[in-house]
């Protein structure tokens, strides 16, 4: 018989949630970050964007299973047994591109020392995302972050093949926040979009690193669900932006792009045998640029999500100059 009830889920709530059995973390928004620590006994930490109800709905990760918390090095995390959640922040300072690598070696020894080797989801916040970097001409702060972020995938071993989902996106101080969920005992496969070039293989003209990503992760684990991780997706055709100015048609070409990466077509290319719409998505995640477009963003939103979705709009920077909305999504899938 199949479960009811996934093996792990997001919500978007009203409050930090008082128990600590079963969540794996709880993500709050607010104009400046924090550093990730257990709190009422599960890991928190606070993004610099501002979610746009108030008050601020706190993202929240749940497992279906009893869960474990620790610290390692500049991380925190919690277990289950099937997932791993772990989060870290590094300063902007003259040593950002070491912290930024440092850290990331610090979660893949994690992941390896507890067992959990397979990194399905990663969400990087960037501070100033697409601000040069004093002392660094032609380099913004994501440039340099993907070098970093390169650099340690690359002494990892972790080849294109293998990248997990992921989002960058800009925060509001001077901080990167890095949060991931890894599992123990999954069948992963990386999912790329036909209309998109994958981002790991993008031009130099965005930068001489390109982002080290998959366009979305279907993880099979040890349950009855199937969890679809949907990277962090805006309104680029191949390699390029399009409609450049205008943040409503911007955001239908995203959408675009997320049915078709979803679609039971594509989903078959990967060798997943699913039909997913948008319409399917448990939680979504949308950031726009500037908070005079919200508005327009959740009319065009409103019109392909299904009534049950859980969706939250934040503002945040993009990693483009030229794009303005950016849509990230999850959903458990019953299992076959």
């Amino acid at each position: 018989m199949i479960s009811t009830t996934p093996g792990v889920a997001c919500t978007f709530e009203n409050d930090l949630p008082t128990e600590s059995d079963g969540v794996l973390a709880a993500i709050e928004h607010g104009a400046l970050s924090d550093v990730p620590t257990l709190r009422r006994g599960n890991p928190a930490l606070r993004i610099s964007m501002l979610e746009t109800t108030s008050p601020g709905r706190v993202e929240v990760w749940r497992s279906n299973r009893s869960v474990e918390t620790g610290r390692h090095a500049d991380l925190v995390y919690s277990l289950d047994g099937r997932y791993l959640f772990c989060a870290g922040r590094i300063t902007h300072d003259e040593n950002y591109a070491a912290a930024t690598e440092k850290l990331y070696l610090q979660a893949h020894d994690l992941i390896g020392q507890l067992g959990y080797p397979e990194v399905a989801r990663m969400w990087n916040v960037v501070g100033g995302i697409t601000d040069p970097v004093p002392g660094r001409p032609g380099t913004d702060r994501y440039s340099m972050f993907c070098q970093a972020r390169a650099r340690a995938f690359d002494r990892c071993g972790l080849v294109a093949e293998n990248m997990p989902a992921a989002t960058g996106i800009g925060g509001m101080d001077a901080h990167t926040t890095v949060y991931l969920l890894a599992a123990r005992a999954a069948e992963i496969t990386r999912i790329e979009n036909p209309r998109q070039v994958p981002a790991y293989e993008y031009p130099d003209r965005y930068g001489t690193q390109s982002p080290s990503f998959a366009r979305a992760a279907y993880v099979r684990s040890n349950d009855d669900f199937r969890s679809l991780f949907v990277s962090g997706t805006a309104s680029i055709i191949g390699h390029e932006t399009v409609h450049p100015g205008n943040v409503a048609l911007q955001t239908r070409t995203t959408l675009e792009n997320i049915a078709e990466l979803v679609s039971a077509a594509n989903l078959r290319r990967h060798g997943i045998d699913a039909d997913i719409t948008l319409s399917d998505l448990d939680s979504v995640k949308v950031y726009v640029k500037y908070p005079g477009d919200v508005d327009a963003v959740r009319q065009v939103c409103a019109s392909v999500f299904g009534p049950e979705a859980e969706v939250l709009y934040a503002i945040a920077d993009v990693c483009r100059e030229d794009l303005l909305v950016e849509v990230e999504g999850f959903v458990s899938v019953p299992g076959q």
